[in-house]
């Protein structure tokens, strides 16, 4: 099994396989979704620290060595490598949007000059590399990216990052209603549990983005 026949809902069990995928790196990206440094902190309660722990490894063991080895591979192949972060513009978070607000985890305070709020250093940024600042879930919908993927001729957008059930599907959603073709790259994400991951690819597999991992997207290249 491959990219073409995994991750697919009840929706597409039945489809043809789509057909082959050849990036053509001027016209693709890699977009970098919310590893910032808050995600790796371990909570202080012993209860909250064990139910993140396989969160955190995976983390760790999987999506930044993944994501870095895919971002030096994008540099070397051509691909524009740009990175998105939730960072709020007011000390008070009064600029963010009404998700950011709401009570429980996804109530995010993050100054967007604080060190929590700040990429993980292994994934940072690079050189001119372009980052975008947003209170939203979707890295579409809250910045400038649209208009800047669209002045730099960009078609195709490869998205790692987490929370694949949050941030990174909104952002897939936004990015294949403005029509860019999108690969989301499974072993380069997470959520908060492996069961939440893998049921969130399922469902934006095929209508949204192809699901595949870093190692078969890098045979993709033209």
């Amino acid at each position: 099994m491959g990219w073409k026949t995994e991750w697919r809902s009840f929706y597409y069990e039945t489809a043809e396989e789509p057909a082959d995928l050849l990036l053509e790196p001027q016209e693709t990206a890699l977009l970098v979704i919310d590893l910032q440094n808050t995600y790796l902190e371990v909570p202080e309660a012993p209860e909250d620290a064990a139910r993140w722990q396989p969160f955190l490894t995976r983390m760790q063991e999987i999506v930044l060595p993944n994501t870095r080895a895919v971002q030096d591979w994008a540099r070397g192949q051509g691909i524009e490598v740009i990175h998105a972060r939730i960072a709020c513009l007011k000390q008070d978070g009064r600029d963010r949007s009404l998700s950011q607000k709401k009570p429980g985890f996804n109530h995010l305070l993050l100054p967007k000059d604080r060190a929590d709020s700040q990429i993980i250093e292994t994934v940072g940024p690079l050189a001119d590399e372009i980052v975008v600042t947003k209170t939203t879930d979707s890295a579409l919908t809250g910045t400038n990216l649209r208009m800047v993927l669209h002045n730099m001729g960009i078609k195709r957008v490869i998205c790692a990052g987490i929370f694949t059930d949050q941030c990174i599907s909104s952002t897939v959603r936004s990015l294949a209603d403005e029509s860019f073709d999108v690969i989301v790259l499974e072993d380069c994400c997470a959520a908060a549990t492996r069961a939440l991951h893998e049921h969130e690819l399922r469902v934006i597999n095929m209508i949204y983005c192809q699901v595949m991992a870093a190692d078969e997207l890098k045979s993709l290249i033209v």
